[in-house]
């Protein structure tokens, strides 16, 4: 809803503004003129990028209109989940999770939290290393530091669409002046023509540039800024599981383990202590 708003301003206020001046909407109306940055601009994204990050844009998108990926929530039954599993590995032993961690789809704990559940990313992270706690062949230091590498390249690759579709706002600018000097050239061979139809050539060569920087700094660009958002929150997830294991293997109780995941959240989703041990209670 949010993206939807924020572009429905950029439009009522580029265009409302111009009408607002005089201008008439039917002289900015040019299909060659986007033909041409927007099809110059698709075809140089397109040569720049791998399969996969094109794949991770044209998914990526379309999700933005869904607003932020974690809410409290989310990170309240993740809490709740990881909670859950120390519980029981210290009630019964880490043995006692093989089962949960091997078929998550099929653990009752896991069953209670179908959002994580459905999140390949932070179901495997997390079962991976539950996984390594329970063959018990890594000492903490090791664990935190194969982290800490798995976190950085799932930052790297997570940024990769975003990245792109900046660098397809950069060069946006560009293709409106490659519009705006054709514009031009047709206008020189047509020199001979009366003032009204070479000012109308004109205008028509100005509208590329017009368009290529509107679409830049109106649309993509905060497209791009979008896609890193979400990308660097799904980071935050995953480092709360992180924070949250490695409280554990020190020794910490399932209580204490939870709260240092808590205490490593962003403040916009961080839940109050009462509230969590509530929320833990009623799981």
């Amino acid at each position: 809803m949010k993206l939807i708003v924020g572009i429905l301003i950029v439009i009522l206020c580029v265009f409302g503004g111009f009408l607002m001046s005089g201008g008439q909407l039917l002289a900015l109306w040019h299909p060659s003129e986007i033909i041409i940055i927007a099809g110059g601009a698709l075809g140089a994204f397109v040569v720049a990028n791998p399969p996969h990050v094109i794949k991770g844009v044209l998914s990526g998108l379309p999700k933005l209109f869904g607003g932020a990926k974690y809410s409290k929530k989310s990170y309240m039954d993740l809490l709740a989940l990881m909670y859950d599993l120390f519980a029981k590995a210290r009630k019964e032993g880490l043995m006692a999770l093989e089962n949960d961690i091997e078929e998550p789809q099929q653990s009752e704990i896991f069953k209670k939290y179908p959002k994580i559940l459905a999140d390949h990313h932070a179901l495997d992270f997390i079962t991976d290393y539950m996984r390594l706690m329970v063959g018990g062949s890594m000492n903490p230091f090791e664990l935190e530091n194969l982290m800490d590498l798995e976190l950085e390249i799932h930052h790297h690759e997570a940024m990769l669409p975003g990245e792109s579709v900046t660098t397809v706002s950069d060069g946006l600018p560009g293709f409106g002046i490659v519009a705006a000097v054709m514009g031009v050239v047709i206008t020189m061979a047509s020199v001979g023509e009366p003032p009204e139809v070479l000012g109308a050539k004109i205008a028509a060569a100005l509208v590329g540039t017009f368009l290529g920087i509107l679409l830049a700094y109106g649309f993509v660009g905060p497209l791009a800024t979008a896609l890193k958002h979400r990308a660097e929150e799904e980071g935050k997830f995953l480092g709360c599981i992180k924070v949250c294991i490695m409280a554990t293997l020190n020794g910490y109780t399932p209580q204490i383990a939870v709260e240092f995941g808590r205490k490593a959240l962003p403040s916009t989703v961080r839940p109050g202590f009462a509230e969590l041990e509530a929320h833990v209670k009623k799981k």
